[in-house]
C-alpha cells in the first residue's frame, strides 16, 4: 500500500512539473483578452497580458509569470495566494520582472492644493496615516516635523506630513501645479498569503500606502531577489504572522516608517541586502517573537 502511494505521489508531482507554463505580461502591446502564452502578438488572441492581475487569475502551481520591462509602469495592486499561486521545490512559482515598476502612487489633482503660507501648500489625502509624496516620479525631500511653527521652516521641493495633510513648499513664483506630484494611494504592492515555494526577482515596487510586499501569514519557502522596494508609506518589505522568507539582494530604502518590519511567530533571512534608513524610519522594525537575521 505504501509503495503505491509513493508511486501516486512521485507521478502527481512530475504531472504539476509537466503542467508549468510561462505567462507573459506587457501593459504596453498586451491585451488581457490575450492567453498570455507567447510575449509577443501572434494572432487574434495570442499574446501577452496587459495586467499582472489577470496573468495571476489565470496562473496554476508551479508557473512562472515574465513582467516585460516597457519603461512605462504597472499600476497595479497584486495578491498571490494559496496552492494556485505556489509552487513544487522542483518549480517554483516565479514572478519574474526584468527591472520593471509597480508603482501604487497617483497624481493629485493641481485643484486640490490648497494655500497655507509663504511657498507652502497643503494636500489632505484620503488615506493620512502612512504617506510619501512623489516629485517626478520619484520620493520627493521629506522632513519630519512635529508642531505647526516647523512647517514653515521647510525649504523649497520639501515636504511634511503634519496632522493627517501633506504640507509642500514649492520654489519661488511657482505653484504646486507648476510640479509632477503625486502620492502614495494603492495600499500594498504585493501581497503573499498561504504561499509556498515562491520566488519574485527583479522588481521595483514602489508607492503603495502601506507596504512594497507583505508577507501576510503562512509564507514558506518563498524568497524575495533583486528588489528594489522604495517609497511606500509604512515599509518597504513586512514579513508577518507564521511565514518565513528570505530576501537576497534587495535595496530597501526612502519608506516612510521603517524600511523592512518583522512581527508575529515569522522568520526572515535577509541576505546581502541594503537598507537606507533614518532616524524617522530606521532599517528594521522586529517585534517578539518575530525572527531576523541577517548576512552578507
Amino acid at each position: 500500500m505504501r509503495h503505491w502511494v509513493l508511486i501516486l505521489t512521485i507521478w502527481f508531482g512530475f504531472a504539476t512539473f509537466g503542467s508549468a507554463r510561462d505567462l507573459y505580461v506587457n501593459n504596453m502591446a498586451g491585451n488581457d483578452r490575450y492567453d498570455g502564452r507567447v510575449p509577443t502578438t501572434e494572432g487574434k488572441k495570442l499574446g501577452p497580458l496587459h495586467t499582472i492581475a489577470r496573468a495571476l487569475r489565470i496562473a496554476q502551481k508551479g508557473d512562472r509569470v515574465i513582467i516585460a520591462n516597457t519603461g512605462q509602469p504597472y499600476r497595479e495592486s497584486i495578491t498571490l495566494q494559496g496552492g494556485r499561486h505556489s509552487g513544487l521545490r522542483a518549480a517554483r512559482f516565479e514572478l519574474i520582472g526584468n527591472g520593471a515598476v509597480l508603482d501604487g502612487s497617483r497624481d493629485i489633482p493641481a485643484n486640490a492644493w490648497t494655500w497655507y503660507s509663504g511657498n507652502v501648500f497643503r494636500y489632505r489625502p484620503v488615506k493620512m496615516h502612512f504617506q510619501v509624496l512623489y516629485r517626478n516620479g520619484k520620493p520627493a525631500e521629506r522632513v519630519q516635523v512635529t508642531e505647526a511653527a516647523r512647517i514653515d521652516d521647510l525649504k523649497p521641493l520639501q515636504w511634511c506630513l503634519f496632522e493627517g495633510q501633506i504640507y509642500f513648499c514649492t520654489e519661488p513664483g511657482n505653484l504646486p501645479q507648476n510640479y509632477d506630484l503625486a502620492h502614495t494611494t494603492l495600499p500594498v504592492g504585493i501581497t503573499l498569503y498561504e504561499v509556498r515555494h515562491v520566488t519574485i526577482r527583479d522588481l521595483v515596487v514602489q508607492g503603495f500606502q502601506l507596504d512594497g510586499v507583505n508577507a501576510h501569514d503562512g509564507v514558506t519557502g518563498t524568497t524575495l531577489i533583486g528588489l528594489t522596494c522604495r517609497g511606500n508609506g509604512r515599509s518597504g518589505i513586512s514579513v508577518g504572522g507564521a511565514s518565513r522568507v528570505q530576501i537576497q539582494a534587495c535595496l530597501i530604502g526612502n519608506n516612510g516608517a521603517v524600511q523592512f518590519r518583522a512581527e508575529g511567530p515569522s522568520h526572515a533571512q535577509l541576505v546581502g541586502c541594503d537598507l537606507v534608513g533614518t532616524d524617522a524610519a530606521p532599517g528594521i522594525d522586529r517585534n517578539k517573537p518575530s525572527e531576523v537575521t541577517e548576512s552578507r
